[in-house]
């Protein structure tokens, strides 16, 4: 049973970096957003990861701009989620795996633990696959290679150690933009017919009568709505410090708000832009089981006839999957510490992590070849959403708890959104695996 903690206690911060960026009262709003922003960015990393490529170009190819929908609708979930994540980090002083360690016993605690791990796990093995395929398209590096040398990124993690938090926020800012710059160049590439585009943003009841639809649809879920960046994202944002009086933490709120809005509406406009390439790249144009991100690559000089066009795409695969590297590092040190709290240092946690990813990698390589690795992609994305009620739940109790919270509890109308989401993804998640169970 999950019990409700009614205060909050010592902070133990994972990162040692709690309170680092220090913004200044007294200045205008913009100035302080300016210092303040970065957590937000973070986060939103998570949702271009190869996994979300992966993601986007199958249900690109296959529907065409039908799952366009989902990838907003997705978008505004994770701003509803990552919003209820922040408050609860300013508010109680402490992130969301600390708070779940407090308020669990015994099995619960493990299993939610577990849970969250599988979905680092699960994250760390798109990125293993998509730097390694980057690595092959680009140098062409044998795909089992390519795995292997996924490890050498914990010399980056090292690399890092004690450079501070805006050192490392300055590096993703920059993998970022090489993202977003590669695909609206690639955009320029590929016909665009605004109407049909247009059209996508409308759900559509198909949805629920395809299990390849859904499939699809549960990806892109899991692959926007990440679980462990919820506890990532009630962490990061202690690592800005405006005050504990009231005033300040209230600030605090409108500024985190701000960062995660503008910050996840970038990340929604990247999902957008890849799904939008492959639907008219690639099934506009007859190619509708393009299910793999090699394939992609592999089309793109013959559709777009222009030979810049796989660099930028393999170029923007590797961004994509060192910036998400970065993060999953502090994600999984925030989890391990949170719900153990135990401390390691981050280089032998992320060689553990990546140990486990690397060796689903292999097996599956081995088992099914590498033309596997697109469909290895999809399902890692789909583990995710499996996993988001387990994180949903904690989040949604504790910033429902007015002792917890304060009068920053959440209202009635929050309370009954984020309940709606919990049962719709729980529903979609259930809905998914009686199809699969009984195809």
């Amino acid at each position: 049973m999950l019990s409700l903690p009614t205060t909050a206690t010592a902070p133990f911060c994972p990162a040692e970096v709690r309170g680092s960026v220090i913004v200044v009262a007294g200045v205008p709003f913009w100035r302080k957003l300016a210092r303040f922003a970065g957590p937000g960015l973070l986060v939103a990393v998570g949702y271009m990861d190869p996994g979300n490529w992966a993601t986007d170009i199958q249900g690109g190819s296959r529907f065409g701009f039908s799952l366009l929908f989902v990838v907003a609708l997705s978008g505004l979930a994770a701003m509803v989620l990552q919003e209820l994540a922040v408050r609860l980090g300013i508010v109680t002083g402490r992130d969301l795996a600390q708070l779940t360690h407090d308020a669990t016993r015994g099995p619960l605690r493990i299993l939610l633990w577990i849970c969250a791990e599988i979905s680092i796990i699960a994250t760390d093995l798109a990125e293993v696959l998509g730097c390694a395929l980057a690595l092959k398209l680009l140098f062409g590096i044998a795909l089992v290679w390519g795995v292997a040398l996924t490890a050498l990124d914990t010399l980056l993690v090292l690399g890092l150690q004690g450079r501070g938090i805006r050192s490392v926020e300055a590096i993703i800012l920059g993998l970022v933009l090489t993202i977003a710059l590669c695909f609206v160049v690639q955009l320029g590439f590929v016909p665009l017919h605004w109407h049909q585009i247009a059209l996508g943003l409308l759900p559509t009841s198909e949805i629920l009568r395809s299990p390849d639809l859904l499939y699809s649809a549960l990806g892109i879920l899991g692959a926007t709505v990440m679980p462990h960046n919820l506890y990532l994202h009630s962490s990061l944002i202690q690592t800005r410090d405006l005050g504990t009086h009231e005033r300040a933490l209230s600030e605090g709120i409108r500024l985190a708000r701000a960062d995660t809005f503008i910050a996840l509406t970038f990340a929604i406009l990247v999902n957008a832009a890849i799904l939008i390439m492959a639907g008219a790249g690639f099934h506009e144009q007859g190619h509708q089981q393009v299910d793999g991100i090699e394939e992609a690559y592999r089309l793109l000089i013959p559709i777009t006839g222009v030979s810049l066009a796989p660099i930028l795409f393999g170029l923007g695969l590797f961004a994509s999957g060192q910036s998400s590297t970065f993060t999953g590092t502090i994600a999984g040190q925030v989890l391990f510490e949170g719900f153990l709290q135990r401390k390691i240092p981050c280089f032998q946690l992320r060689l553990l992590t990546r140990g486990l990813a690397l060796l689903p990698a292999w097996i599956g390589l081995a088992i099914w070849g590498e033309h596997s690795l697109g469909s290895m992609l999809v399902w890692s994305q789909v583990v995710l959403s499996l996993q988001l009620p387990f994180a949903i739940y904690p989040l949604i109790r504790f910033t429902s708890n007015p002792a917890l919270m304060g009068r920053h509890v959440n209202g009635r109308a929050i309370r009954v959104l984020a309940w709606s989401l919990l049962a719709g993804i729980t529903a979609a998640n259930l809905w998914l695996l009686l199809q699969l169970c009984g195809a």
